[in-house]
């Protein structure tokens, strides 16, 4: 039941944080406790960055789509 709650949220919620722990071989629980903690510190700035990093991650799925449409043509 909590895997499937966790996993839920990760799929709406633009996966920042696991491409990061992937990315950087980091533990996903710590990376989502930095981005509570720090927008707790910094005023809500941590929130625009994973929002800002989500769109960058969509829009570079959405290309990567794209590239392998064209090339099964």
């Amino acid at each position: 039941m909590l895997q499937r709650v966790l996993t839920f949220f990760e799929r709406y919620s633009f996966g920042v944080c696991t491409y990061l722990g992937e990315r950087f071989n980091i533990s996903i629980n710590k990376i989502r406790l930095f981005f509570i903690y720090s927008s707790f510190l910094a005023v809500g700035f941590p929130l625009i960055f994973y929002f800002f990093a989500g769109i960058v991650l969509d829009i570079r799925n959405y290309v990567k789509r794209m590239r392998g449409r064209v090339t099964d043509l």
